[in-house]
């Protein structure tokens, strides 16, 4: 299992560095062929393509900030597939330190299949945390932390 348990963190790895160096084809093709992607805006993709094509235009003509991420949890739902739960900050162009603003919780399906994981699905929701902002601070903290 620890070797399934490292295949896992590196799909998510990938994943987040396909958005640092902004590759759209990079990300799309860590999904499944019908995988679903929800971004941070609510959006939803279906399938390697849509992904792709939503994912181009984005990188294509928005400075898209790089992520800054920490696992919180891997667990294996059986033995061919794993849920992943990350947080994440981003910093965007110009500044020097997280945007408590972009502030998300991460959560990928990763199932196992043809030899590989392929990522089902990668939900990527904001973490405001309403009227707590010291659920904020703690993330930023916990972001800035190194291990």
């Amino acid at each position: 299992m620890e070797e399934k348990l490292v295949q896992v963190q590196n799909v998510y790895s990938r994943l987040i560095q396909a958005w640092n160096d902004r590759h759209a084809e990079g990300m799309a093709e860590l999904f499944s062929e019908d995988g679903e992607m929800i971004g941070f805006d609510g959006s939803q993709e279906f399938g390697t393509a849509a992904i792709l094509k939503h994912l181009t235009p984005i990188f294509d003509t928005h400075p898209t900030p790089p992520f800054v991420t920490k696992i919180k949890e891997v667990k294996f739902l059986s033995a061919d597939v794993a849920l992943v739960r990350a947080i994440a900050g981003m910093i965007p162009p110009g500044e020097k330190g997280l945007n408590p603003d972009f502030h998300t919780h991460h959560t990928l399906v990763a199932v196992y299949e043809e030899g590989r994981f392929q990522i089902e699905l990668f939900q990527n929701t904001p973490a405001q945390f309403h009227g707590r902002p010291e659920l904020v601070n703690q993330m930023t903290e916990e972001l800035n932390k190194e291990d």
